[in-house]
């Protein structure tokens, strides 16, 4: 069994879930309503759906005979985490590298700038 983390990154790979999660992000809908923009049948997008409630991103709700998907996004918190440790890194990084790029640079080249 995969960790949750990569169950949540797995689910977001695909461009046709990731534009579900954005429309939920606008409010809850339909599976039909999700279905909408897309060029592929109820079961293909139902199927897109259910990875992503397996990930924890969706859940379906009962209301009469309303069954609204909804945007969870309390695993995005671990994504969020992962991306920010990352980009403090590169950011790091490159600020080293800059510094020792303007190190090698002569002073002739710096008055040129």
């Amino acid at each position: 069994m995969a960790d949750p983390l990569s169950t949540t990154l797995a689910a977001l790979v695909d461009p046709t879930r990731r534009a579900i999660l954005a429309r939920l992000s606008q409010g809850d809908a339909s599976v039909n309503e999700l279905a909408e923009p897309f060029d592929m049948t109820l079961a293909a997008v139902s199927k897109h759906i259910k990875v992503l409630e397996g990930a924890g991103l969706v859940s379906r709700g009962r209301q009469a005979q309303w069954r609204p998907c909804k945007l969870e996004a309390a695993p995005m918190r671990d994504v969020a985490a992962l991306v920010e440790f990352y980009r403090k890194f590169w950011e790091q990084n490159l600020d080293q590298l800059d510094a020792y790029l303007t190190k090698l640079q002569t002073p002739q080249t710096r008055t040129k700038n």
